[in-house]
């Protein structure tokens, strides 16, 4: 897996996007919820993630990011979804197959509602952490999990804190067809795997949520401020260059009711713009995959 500085260089493609949108938009959805590490599905110690920036990082149970963790799933998902149908947007959501098969309520909203959903492990966990085995046998499981709770079978993934040097070849052979483990671009890139064309659809972590977890984001405002002048940047940019924009979004995090106006907000503004294609990201990947092709 080697390293590219290079990328486009000034020479970024003019794949135009549906009905020649400037940019495209994509809203990604976290829902690990039920799937972190919990010492009741066989994990030395809890998950330390939180509101709470360190939990007990010990053999204990810790309630408090347990319960955080149960607030997502059981609040701030609907929160959301009811969020998006309002603006009638369709989102990706990265979803650990245990936390759909822990409320399958929400899978079931999430298909009806025609949202992704895109491959983020069977257990919210670290994969350069794994074997090659594992590694192997969690992505399988995962796509039969989903499959089996969803009635869908994903098409894309990503993995929690970067994929390994086998991750591409083991999601080939299962049949993927692109990942967002990457967060080298504000376009979509082909790579080779196995000497075919892999699509890379490029995340985000600075337009995101986690941030308030990091204490730079304190408001909503504030949030919302930076979301529209990443927008506003690349709304520009998009005259003469192909350029996407990731907006990264968890259930336990802008679902709070403190900070859940500002995506509507931002959902607001960017509506006045009429030439802008919000989309899945697996209709991203797709749509790179029939336009785009390297000189």
């Amino acid at each position: 897996m080697e390293r590219d500085f290079v990328g486009y260089g000034k020479d970024y493609p003019r794949v135009k996007w549906p009905n020649n949108a400037r940019l495209a938009v994509s809203f990604c959805i976290n829902f690990e919820e039920g799937a972190e590490k919990s010492l009741q599905d066989g994990d030395r110690a809890p998950e330390t993630v939180g509101e709470v920036r360190k939990g007990i990082n010990s053999a204990i149970r810790d309630l408090a990011i347990e319960s955080i963790f149960e607030y997502g799933s059981r609040v701030g998902f609907w929160r959301i979804i009811e969020l998006l149908e309002k603006h009638n947007v369709e989102a990706t959501y990265f979803a650990s197959a245990l936390a759909l098969e822990n409320n399958q309520k929400a899978t079931r909203e999430i298909v009806e509602k025609k949202h992704e959903i895109c491959g983020h492990g069977y257990r919210w966990k670290e994969p350069f952490l794994m074997t090659r085995k594992e590694e192997t046998n969690s992505i399988h499981k995962a796509a039969i999990s989903i499959e089996r709770v969803s009635g869908v079978r994903p098409l894309g993934w990503y993995s929690r804190y970067g994929p390994t040097i086998r991750t591409r070849e083991i999601l080939k052979k299962e049949g993927f067809l692109y990942d967002s483990d990457s967060y080298a671009d504000d376009s979509p890139y082909t790579i080779k795997v196995k000497g075919e064309p892999w699509v890379i659809v490029p995340y985000t972590m600075d337009a995101n949520d986690f941030q308030f977890y990091y204490n730079r984001f304190s408001t909503g405002d504030q949030f919302l401020q930076f979301l529209n002048d990443t927008f506003q940047w690349l709304y520009e940019e998009g005259k003469s260059k192909t350029r996407m924009m990731s907006i990264g979004l968890h259930n336990r995090v802008i679902g709070k009711p403190g900070r859940i106006g500002a995506l509507d907000r931002f959902l607001n503004h960017i509506k006045t713009f009429p030439d802008i294609w919000i989309a899945r990201r697996i209709d991203i990947a797709k749509w790179w995959y029939q336009n785009y092709h390297e000189k």
